[in-house]
């Protein structure tokens, strides 16, 4: 699936399908959490939480592109990725675009 961010794909005419989107939440276990909370205090990178986020944005990725190939789409175009927090050390990531097909 040919994904990209802007609003067209050179040389190519889009048929607009509609919007697709996928989500997932995820959280690390309370043992990791504990030692990234202890990181904090001397600063640096959050490793486990960097994996976290790696983990989401894939899983969301992959339920935007099942989304897309249900409705036939050869591309998303204005692919997008939004977070939130929904409690203390879980994260909301939603992946979402528009699904085109080839004409």
């Amino acid at each position: 699936m040919l994904i990209v961010t802007t609003d067209a794909i050179n040389g190519k005419n889009l048929e607009m399908l509609g919007t697709v989107k996928g989500s997932t939440i995820q959280t690390v276990n309370a043992f990791k959490d504990i030692g990234s909370g202890l990181k904090t205090l001397v600063g640096g990178e959050l490793g486990n939480y960097n994996k976290m986020m790696e983990k989401a944005r894939e899983v969301a990725t992959e339920r935007m592109i099942e989304e897309a190939n249900k409705l036939g789409a050869d591309a998303i175009v204005c692919m997008r990725y939004a977070t939130s927090a929904v409690m203390q050390s879980a994260a909301e990531v939603m992946a979402y675009g528009t699904a085109v097909k080839f004409v």
